[in-house]
């Protein structure tokens, strides 16, 4: 099978409409600015509505357009700035830190990816930690934390009872966040990938299952193994991602 060299390959017409639309929106709209109606836009730039459709699902995957049924399509604000690490080498839940605990539970049942990256046993008990992060009043990340209970000495784990029988979800997930705070953390690594929105996480970013996500791997070690993996679902259309400190980010994401 021959191969087939890119430069020869022309470009979509969608796609070079989207680029024209993009130099529009930056040279004659305004953020908040309704858009003139497909039937319009499409005799402007001389193309078919199905062209046009493609053009404005791209540019709203990219976060440059938003569509609200009753408004119409409208130009989206920049995106946000959100800071993955704005607290090195401290265990989440630590000072500083912006995301907000919603329940713990307690399960023997993991991912299979999160399950090789924690090294753990099948059957193991594991707590499972929800969390969610917002800023400027939107939902831009939902996160699981997956904590091995083997990860804490006897007598160092969250307080008997309070990871798994406490009434408040909150107060459970506190109580593995706190535990946490007591082991010696060793260092951490991370990774970044484009996914696509699970169920639960879309409801709670306010999106579609399947919407374009990035996904933010950690892990933490201490003990030298793996003591935690904290799977963070960032909103793609909306976050920019930065990494370092936050006064001083040294890379982006998504601009």
């Amino acid at each position: 099978m021959g191969t087939t060299q890119l430069e020869t390959v022309p470009e979509p017409k969608y796609w070079h409409l989207k680029t024209v639309l993009s130099d529009a929106l930056d040279s004659e709209f305004a953020v908040g600015e309704i858009l003139p109606n497909e039937r319009d836009l499409a005799a402007r730039f001389g193309v078919a509505r199905a062209t046009l459709r493609q053009a404005l699902e791209q540019l709203e995957l990219e976060g440059r357009l938003q569509r609200r049924r009753g408004v119409g399509t409208t130009v989206a604000p920049p995106r946000v700035g959100v800071a993955v690490d704005p607290v090195r080498h401290t265990w989440p839940g630590a000072a500083g830190d912006d995301w907000q605990p919603v329940d713990a539970t307690e399960t023997a049942s993991v991912p299979a990816a999160v399950a090789r990256l924690l090294e753990t046993s099948p059957g193991q008990p594991v707590h499972v930690v929800r969390r969610n992060r917002v800023t400027h009043g939107q939902p831009v990340a939902a996160e699981l934390l997956y904590v091995p209970c083997a990860t804490f000495p006897e007598g160092a784990g969250p307080a008997t009872g309070a990871a798994t029988a406490s009434s408040s979800g909150q107060g459970r997930a506190r109580a593995v966040l706190r535990a946490l705070q007591g082991l010696s953390l060793e260092g951490q690594d991370r990774t970044v990938e484009l996914g696509s929105a699970r169920a639960d996480d879309a409801k709670q970013l306010d999106r579609l299952p399947g919407a374009p996500v990035l996904v933010v791997t950690t892990r933490y070690f201490a003990g030298g193994r793996t003591a935690a993996v904290a799977v963070s679902t960032y909103r793609a259309d909306t976050c920019r991602l930065t990494f370092g400190d936050s006064e001083s980010p040294v890379a982006a994401l998504a601009g």
